[in-house]
Formats: C-alpha cells, sequence, structure tokens
C-alpha cells in the first residue's frame, strides 16, 4: 500500500450571496481545478482521478462531465453525498484509492453555488428547509407536516437536551464564536475579515432557536474550494511540503434527529476513535483541529465526542482553553463557517484547506507554531453524518 498526501489546495473569497454569480459550477470547478493544480505545480495531464461534490449542472454523470470539461481520463470517479461531511467523506476516499494503486493524483473539488442552481425548480422547493420534501419520505411524511423543518429548530432541541442534563452556559459559547471570528479577522478573504465581535455581541443578538442565537449560526456565501492529493511518487515533485492524511474514520446512523437514540452521542464518537486507532495517536498528540462549526453547539458537542473532554465537560473546557491561532487549543484557525462563511460543501472543504496550510507552513501571519497533527471532523445533516480525518506534516 502506498501513501496519499494533500500537495495542493485552493479556495475562492467569500462572497455575499447578494452579490450574485456569473459562473456556472462547473466553470467553478474547472477553475478551481487548475489552480489546485498550479499550486502544487503539477498538471491536468497527471490527474487520473476526479472526486466531486456541489455540481448544480448535472443531477447524474457529474465525474464524467467533470473529466470531459477538463480534458483528463479518470481510473478513479467518485461523487459522495454526506452532507456537510462530504468533503471530509471524499477525502478519505481519494487517498483510499491512491494507497491501493487506483489513481495517483486525485482532484477533490467543492465548487459553490453557480447560477443554474439559483433558477432551478427544486433548489426553490428546498429553500423552506428540508432535503427529504418528496412524497414518501419519512421527512415528508412524518417531520415537515409538524413544522419540523430546516436545521435551527433541531440543533436548538440539541443544545435544550444538553442543558437538561449537563447546563448550559451561553457566554463560554459565545467565547468560542468570538475566538473563532479573532481568527476569521487574520484571514484574507474571510466574509467577516474585518468583523470583529465581543461575547456581549453574541449574547445581545437575536434569537433564532431558544438557546441558539444569530451569531452563533453560520452565514451562507458563494465560494469553493479544492484539494489534489497525490501519492508518495507524484507528490516528489510537487512545489508544497507534503501533508500526509495518517488517519479517518465515518460513521453514518441517521437523517432525521428525531431518529437519533440519544443526541448526545453524535456518530463523530466512532469515526474519531477509528481515526485515532489509524493513527496510531490519542487526542493529547492533535496541535491544531479544524471542527465543523454550522453552530457553536456543535462544535462544543464535537470536541466532547471525539475526546478532547469528557461528555459534560464542554462548556467548561470552552471556558478554560484559548482557541484562537495563538491559544493553547488552535480551533477553526481560519474563522471556521462562523467566521469565514459556510460556501456550501465547500464549507467542509475549508476545514481540510486550513489544516493542510497549517501542516505545511502557509497560514501566514495565523501560522500555529510546531504544528504537527491535525484533526478535521465533516457533519453532515443534524449529527447524523461524521467523518473525522487526522492529517500529519512532514
Amino acid at each position: 500500500m502506498m501513501r496519499a498526501a494533500i500537495v495542493g489546495l485552493t479556495e475562492f473569497p467569500a462572497q455575499k450571496i447578494s452579490a450574485g454569480r456569473t459562473m456556472t459550477s462547473l466553470e467553478m470547478a474547472a477553475i478551481l481545478a487548475v489552480r489546485a493544480l498550479a499550486d502544487a505545480g503539477l498538471r491536468l495531464a497527471d490527474v487520473d482521478g476526479i472526486s466531486i461534490g456541489g455540481i448544480a449542472d448535472t443531477d447524474l454523470f457529474q465525474p464524467a462531465m467533470i473529466a470531459e470539461y477538463l480534458g483528463v481520463q479518470a481510473r478513479f470517479a467518485d461523487v459522495a453525498d454526506l452532507g456537510g461531511a462530504t468533503p471530509a467523506g471524499m477525502v478519505w476516499r481519494a487517498a483510499a484509492a491512491i494507497e491501493q494503486g487506483y489513481a495517483d493524483v486525485v482532484l477533490c473539488l467543492t465548487p459553490g453555488l453557480g447560477w443554474p442552481a439559483e433558477h432551478d425548480m427544486t433548489a426553490k422547493m428546498r429553500r423552506f428547509g428540508t432535503s427529504s420534501y418528496l412524497p414518501g419520505s419519512p421527512q415528508a411524511e412524518f417531520e415537515i407536516p409538524y413544522g419540523h423543518l430546516g436545521q435551527n429548530a433541531p440543533y436548538a432541541m440539541i443544545a435544550q437536551r444538553y442543558a437538561h442534563v449537563y447546563g448550559y452556559d451561553g457566554r463560554a459559547l459565545a467565547r468560542l464564536v468570538t475566538h473563532q471570528r479573532r481568527n476569521a479577522c487574520m484571514t484574507p478573504g474571510a466574509i467577516f475579515e474585518t468583523v470583529p465581535v465581543t461575547e456581549d455581541d453574541v449574547l445581545s443578538s437575536r434569537m433564532v432557536a431558544r438557546p441558539i442565537r444569530m451569531l452563533e449560526i453560520v452565514m451562507p456565501v458563494y465560494g469553493g474550494a479544492a484539494i489534489v492529493l497525490a501519492s508518495e511518487a507524484a507528490a516528489k515533485p510537487a512545489r508544497n511540503r507534503p501533508v500526509w492524511l495518517v488517519g479517518h474514520g465515518e460513521m453514518v446512523a441517521t437523517k432525521s434527529i428525531f431518529m437519533a437514540e440519544d443526541p448526545l452521542d453524535p456518530p463523530i464518537a466512532n469515526a474519531a476513535r477509528c481515526a485515532f486507532a489509524r493513527a496510531r495517536l490519542t487526542p493529547t498528540d492533535i496541535d491544531v483541529t479544524q471542527i465543523y462549526d454550522c453552530y457553536s453547539i456543535t462544535v462544543m458537542l464535537t470536541l466532547e465526542a471525539a475526546g478532547f473532554c469528557r461528555p459534560g465537560e464542554g462548556m467548561a473546557f470552552l471556558r478554560e482553553h484559548d482557541f484562537t491561532w495563538q491559544g493553547d487549543f488552535p480551533t477553526n484557525t481560519n474563522g471556521g463557517q462562523l467566521g469565514y462563511g459556510q460556501t456550501g460543501l465547500a464549507g467542509g472543504m475549508g476545514h481540510v484547506v486550513e489544516a493542510i496550510r497549517q501542516l505545511s507552513g502557509r497560514a501566514g501571519d495565523r501560522q500555529v507554531k510546531r504544528a504537527r497533527n491535525a484533526f478535521v471532523t465533516g457533519n453532515g445533516g443534524i449529527m447524523g453524518e461524521q467523518v473525522a480525518l487526522i492529517f500529519q506534516g512532514d
């Protein structure tokens, strides 16, 4: 078996949706591919694997369309469907293909929303906040008629359950948000690059779904991200210092939070255990974490479940640690999605991109000192689809 390394990366700066888009997602994917390969010092002719997520131009044959558009022939082609965990899932699948010898250079592409999706009738139907609106799906039959829509309310239910079992400290969660916003203020292209916040700002922001407030929720934006994975042989001529995927784990359990046996025991616990076992590392070995952060409560619950603190100790953990890039527990050092903006599926890829930047020493003014091991998560749906990745720098 060979090892797989990330050798190239790129992402678009976050842009307000109100600004509009003029490119299709296919065009965006092509630009991301060229830029990521240029960053790696590789060519389109080197590519023999494609993994894609977030193409709005077609529902079928997405890898074939990308291969045709780019003029490459892929020995490995993949489309993942794990919601926000899709990018992390794409990465370990691409790495597995390389390790098994099915490909040498794999493009993982997550373009942002292109203009066709904005005018697509299906997209318009989904705007009321659910993906399973078609007759026959359990959500359409048993949840939508009772008003259980979107993500705000289900995540608020998780937070309320946590408050009932362990207690709730809104200021601790606000502290996490302010630290991530400080990281965003150090990140060129972040949607909130010039907008710091205080704990009081977070606590005084509008209540959206009790106890979750507006500044604890991601802001959807336009964007896109891509990475290039390569085998050891293909990584040798690459321009950048390689970062190796040394551990991964995935666990898919439920689509609806109402079917979760215990909402405070998410599948990331099993995924993280698997990733740490594969990497032969423990949480104490991690130097920087990039935690999927659609909501502040998501980060705290993930830290507990992944073993960085024990269940019920998450609020104290948030109070006791510094999560900025120069703190004792650097987390979401580009601001995460709460600070950079949620660029659709590319938001999850942004966590991967930032981990690679940190481990390859390319994070600029927010560079974490002596960063060698990074822990990254992906979260799909309402904590029901989870992926954990562990990267290691040379």
